[in-house]
Order: C-alpha cells, then sequence, then structure tokens
C-alpha cells in the first residue's frame, strides 16, 4: 500500500497513469466511433449493435465502471500535475517565456480536456438520457422496430423478430437539430486536437518514443486525429445534407 501511494503522490506515478487511462479512453473513442459509423448502413446494424451491448448485462457496467474510473484518475493526474508544475515555477513568472518547442496542442491540453469532458456529459444527456432533447425526440426512445437476424464476428447474438430500441432513428433525428450538430462537430473537433498531443505524450511516457522515429510517429498521430475527426464529422454532416434521413418502418411499443 506504501509503494501504490508513492506511486499516485510521485510526479512519474501520475504521468504514467494519465498515460495508461489515455490509453484506455482512446480504445474506447475507437470503438465508439466504428459503432457509430454503422448508422449508414441498414438500421439493422446499428439496432443490432446497441442490442448487442444491452444483454452484455453485468459485463457492460464493468466496462463503464472503468470508463468512468479512468476519466476520473485521468483528470486528477492532470490536474495534480499542472498544480504541480505551477508550484515548482513560483509565484514570480517567468522573464521570457519559452514556448517555441511547445505546440499548441500541448498547451491547451487542460482546456480541451475540460471542454471534452462538457461535451461527454451533454452527449450522454443528450443521446442517452433524453433530457435535453426535444418531445418528438423523447417519444423516439419509446420506439421500437422488429430487428432481423444480427451477428457480431460472424455469431448471432440477436436473433430476427426481437424488438429493440429504434438507435438508429435516435441518431438520425438527435442531429436533425444544426445547433446540436454544430456543437457535436466542434467538441469532437477539440477532442481529436486533444489527441493530437496525448498520443505523442502517451509514447513518450512508456519510452517508445525515439528521436529515430518521433518524426513519423508525429505523422502517424496526426493522420490517425484527422481519420478521427472526418468519422465523426460525417455522421451529422450526412444528416444535415439529407444523406441520412429518418426510416418508416417502425413499431411502437407503449407501456415499456
Amino acid at each position: 500500500m506504501h509503494l501504490f501511494g508513492l506511486f499516485f503522490r510521485s510526479s512519474i506515478g501520475r504521468k504514467i497513469l494519465m498515460a495508461v487511462t489515455g490509453l484506455i479512453l482512446i480504445g474506447f473513442v475507437i470503438g465508439h466511433l466504428v459503432g457509430n459509423l454503422q448508422v449508414f448502413q441498414d438500421p439493422d446494424h446499428l439496432n443490432g449493435y446497441a442490442q448487442f451491448l444491452r444483454q452484455l448485462g453485468p459485463w457492460l457496467w464493468v466496462a463503464r465502471l472503468v470508463l468512468i474510473v479512468s476519466v476520473v484518475i485521468h483528470i486528477w493526474a492532470a490536474t495534480a500535475l499542472t498544480l504541480e508544475n505551477n508550484r515548482a515555477r513560483g509565484p514570480e513568472p517567468y522573464g521570457v517565456k519559452y514556448t517555441i518547442r511547445a505546440t499548441l496542442a500541448s498547451r491547451s491540453m487542460r482546456l480541451t480536456g475540460y471542454v471534452v469532458l462538457a461535451f461527454v456529459l451533454y452527449h450522454l444527456a443528450h443521446f442517452t438520457w433524453g433530457a435535453v432533447s426535444r418531445e418528438s425526440y423523447k417519444d423516439n426512445l419509446e420506439l421500437y422496430t422488429m430487428q432481423n437476424d444480427y451477428r457480431f464476428a460472424g455469431m448471432p447474438v440477436v436473433k430476427a423478430g426481437a424488438e429493440v430500441h429504434d438507435v438508429h432513428e435516435m441518431v438520425i433525428l438527435g442531429f436533425q437539430s444544426p445547433v446540436v450538430s454544430l456543437f457535436y462537430i466542434v467538441a469532437v473537433g477539440l477532442l481529436s486536437f486533444h489527441l493530437l498531443h496525448g498520443f505523442d505524450s502517451l509514447f513518450q511516457t512508456f519510452g517508445l518514443r525515439s528521436s529515430r522515429w518521433s518524426g513519423c510517429l508525429r505523422k502517424v498521430t496526426v493522420l490517425f486525429c484527422l481519420v478521427y475527426f472526418l468519422g465523426n464529422l460525417a455522421i451529422p454532416g450526412a444528416v444535415l445534407i439529407g444523406s441520412l434521413r429518418p426510416h418508416t418502418a417502425r413499431v411502437a411499443v407503449s407501456g415499456r
């Protein structure tokens, strides 16, 4: 326990905590995007995928708890390191502020991090809890649709004829609001900007970054963040231009 406490109190320990939790969160945002991109397929794909996650039962809650703990530790470690750096500088500001080597992404990590946190809370309130949506959208949370056979990794996980939540419809209705879509695009842009430095820092913390291939790593990081942003942009963008529209084959189930 003593070593565990020292790990949390040391700068190196906090940086490792940030890197590990950052890796977990990066894995989540990639999986989240891949799942959401199924909105461009037949509604059975996204609806079946969402039903499959629901059927995980306690394992889904384990994953949620891991994510919540990771977010809390990530924010705590970032805040603690920031306060520690401020104390190390002392009350007197530097005569010359050296920021030539520090990228804009690295200098805005704390700000983008807090904005992304606010976006995640709003995103949950909007798409999961329906707490900030118009009535027609809230009504859609109670709509079900008849599901065709859905397979995950080649295995049948949702049987044909099952009544499942119409998640495909929910996503499209949610992004039909230009304000909501714009906020989503800006927030995802900031998240991509946050990842731009976070990905680099992760490799540096684990000692996997060297002068030999740091330039290549930077290019891969930029490409990853760009693809991630464009992938997320595609969903609200397609809804706003009318490429993605609500489908009509829905079954409303009352008394649920």
